[in-house]
């Protein structure tokens, strides 16, 4: 009777694994919607084909093992246990497919919804060892979870990165702070590039160079990082940059030097009206104009700043609507930073790195113009010459 019963049940996972199997698969493949294959994908179906066979030996236990009684209670308990297993295994597999299907989702696809399913997991399981322990002990599931009260701090400690990513994951989630798809900086851990994925205890990020980092999800509540998704929904991508001018080179500019950079297209009207205010406001107070100190009278630094500051207000790949300036900084040992402050238009990283070289080019190459130089460190071959001479 036991081998009768193995064939019959042999047969019974044959048929439900071979035929029903392929029945649904031919099914999921015509139908428009994808939900269906997923779960065919997670091998939904065929988890639930184990649990055929066990169903059929529990409804004959009694029957097989008539004359050895003793037998039938544990087959019983050992099938109970069997199904319970594949039924964990079967909505493991759901869940998988659920974390698809809703990762699919437009509305959900910057959400957690991996650290959700690993914590369904996780409680599925936890429940279902209680019910197998239960079985075997012939108890009730009560009174199993009534006896964890006792070791509820071993529970606590073996599962604390749990608890911490899972608070973590639900505040990240609350306030809106880290999504998928986010570009975020976290020098702790090295972490600089987009994230791909938001687990119970982690958070994947893809670096710029193709490496993933792994950062503890508490970690991103409890340290600080940088999200740049505010740069990325913005008009436009900071440029922030200064150049360092050599302070010796910052004077007054003379009538040679004005007649000269009268020739500059997009200074002809501010050189002409700022020297009729110089010429009026020095006529006025009857200055001796043979010294330069005397009176009032613009540098070449001012007319560069005022020059960098139309160059970018009429540069076409910039966010005028946004800040943009050219700006004094501290003096420091390295001369005079002179920053330039706008947005780019083009937020992505390539094209932003051309726009802000560009610009930096022009600049740099206009200097020597204004009889400005940039400070530079004295080299090695700088102290040679120094030596030789």
């Amino acid at each position: 009777m036991i081998l009768v019963l193995a064939l019959i049940c042999a047969i019974a996972w044959w048929v439900t694994r071979k035929v029903l199997v392929i029945v649904i698969h031919n099914f999921v493949t015509r139908t428009r919607v994808t939900w269906d294959d997923i779960l065919f994908e997670r091998r939904f179906f065929k988890s639930l084909a184990h649990i055929v066979p066990a169903l059929i030996v529990d409804a004959n236990t009694s029957i097989v093992f008539q004359d050895f009684n003793a037998w039938v209670s544990i087959v019983i308990a050992l099938t109970h246990v069997y199904i319970v297993v594949m039924i964990m295994f079967s909505l493991n597999a759901l869940l998988n497919a659920i974390g698809d299907i809703l990762g699919e989702l437009n509305s959900l696809k910057d959400k957690p919804i991996r650290s959700y399913v690993q914590l369904s997991k996780i409680i599925f399981f936890i429940v279902g060892f209680v019910i197998v322990i239960a079985i075997l002990l012939g108890k009730s599931p009560l009174y199993i979870i009534g006896g964890f009260g006792a070791a509820t701090a071993v529970l606590l400690l073996l599962f604390k990165d749990t608890i911490l990513g899972l608070v973590a994951s639900v505040q990240m989630s609350a306030i809106d702070m880290v999504r998928v798809g986010d570009w975020i900086s976290m020098d702790k851990y090295g972490a600089d590039g987009d994230v791909i994925e938001i687990n119970l205890s982690s958070v994947k990020v893809q670096n710029w160079d193709m490496t993933v980092t792994i950062i503890p999800s508490y970690s991103l509540i409890s340290d600080s990082f940088k999200n740049w998704r505010g740069m990325q929904v913005s008009g436009g991508r900071r440029i922030k940059r200064h150049l360092n001018i050599k302070i010796s080179s910052i004077k007054f500019v003379d009538d040679e030097l004005i007649s000269h950079l009268r020739k500059i297209q997009l200074l002809d009207d501010f050189i002409e009206r700022r020297q009729a205010e110089i010429d009026k406001f020095n006529a006025e107070n009857d200055v001796d104009k043979s010294v330069l100190i005397n009176g009032r009278h613009m540098t070449n630094l001012g007319v560069f700043r005022e020059y960098a500051t139309r160059y970018i207000a009429k540069h076409k790949k910039l966010n005028l609507d946004m800040v943009h300036m050219v700006r004094h900084l501290q003096p420091n040992e390295f001369g005079l930073p002179i920053e330039i402050y706008c947005f780019s238009k083009d937020k992505k990283w390539e094209n932003y790195e051309s726009i802000m070289a560009d610009i930096f080019d022009h600049l740099f190459a206009v200097l020597p113009i204004f009889n400005l130089e940039i400070f530079e460190s004295p080299s090695g071959a700088d102290f040679r010459n120094l030596v030789r001479s």
